[in-house]
């Protein structure tokens, strides 16, 4: 197996590769069990600690005419490229303050608008009005308001004469944040990243020499002979020093 050899400090540390991979591959067990340890902590957290957030979303589309049957492709256009001015509408003090008074909401425009996002995908009239909210039932009475209301400021503002509910905000039943699988699979992983890196970092550290081969790799001297220990041996000593105790 190939060896890897890297500078640190004008001193050479050689990593061999394949010693590293067995390594490794002997502390599966303890890298496995670090994901594990960390993908539940990471679920029980994400359960426990953090409040649950709904979207709600309502969309409305904008026309130019009342009439849709008589509406012309310059009408279509029109109404496409004011989407932006729309959304901007939409977000605008006077909707998000007559919302906040007629639901009787405890924020300010600035805290709803945290809350509200506006989306107008490309090429299209449909205006899209999301809201996320810790409460379900609240975020979809917003959504509905913001629509409401808003429809009437841009008529007035714009002159338009017809702004239809394309979509009507639903009632979430799952959040949309923050998501228990995704926090637990990226806990796992960083629990066994973590683990592997504390591996790594103990072998690297390690400079006690083990084998015959590492007194000729590190110190660069010859072996003569070696003394077999058993632990049999160990015992032996172990009972002599009691005796003499």
């Amino acid at each position: 197996m190939d060896n890897k050899t890297i500078n640190m400090n004008d001193d050479e540390v050689e990593i061999d590769l394949g010693e590293v991979f067995h390594l490794l591959l002997s502390k599966l067990g303890v890298i496995i069990l670090s994901g594990i340890v960390f993908c539940l902590a990471a679920v029980m957290g994400t359960m426990l600690l953090i409040t649950p957030k709904y979207e709600s979303t309502t969309k409305i589309v904008v026309l130019s005419k009342q009439d849709s049957s008589t509406l012309t492709n310059q009408d279509i256009q029109t109404s496409t490229s004011l989407t932006k001015d729309y959304a901007e509408l939409i977000k605008s003090r006077t909707v998000t303050e007559g919302v906040i008074a007629q639901l009787k909401l405890d924020m300010t425009h600035e805290e709803l608008l945290k809350k509200l996002s506006v989306d107008t995908p490309t090429d299209t009239r449909v205006v899209s009005i999301t809201v996320t909210d810790t409460d379900p039932y609240t975020a979809a009475q917003i959504a509905n308001a913001v629509r409401d209301i808003a429809s009437k400021h841009i008529q007035q503002v714009m002159d338009i004469k017809a702004v239809n509910v394309v979509e009507t905000a639903n009632i979430p039943d799952e959040p949309s944040s923050p998501s228990v699988p995704k926090n637990g699979v990226i806990g796992g992983l960083l629990g066994i990243l973590l683990a592997a890196a504390v591996v790594l970092i103990v072998y690297l550290t390690n400079d006690t020499v083990k084998t015959p081969e590492d007194v000729e790799k590190y110190l660069g001297l010859s072996v003569l002979g070696t003394i077999p220990y058993s632990s049999k041996m160990g015992k032996k000593s172990k009972k002599k020093k009691k005796r003499h105790a």
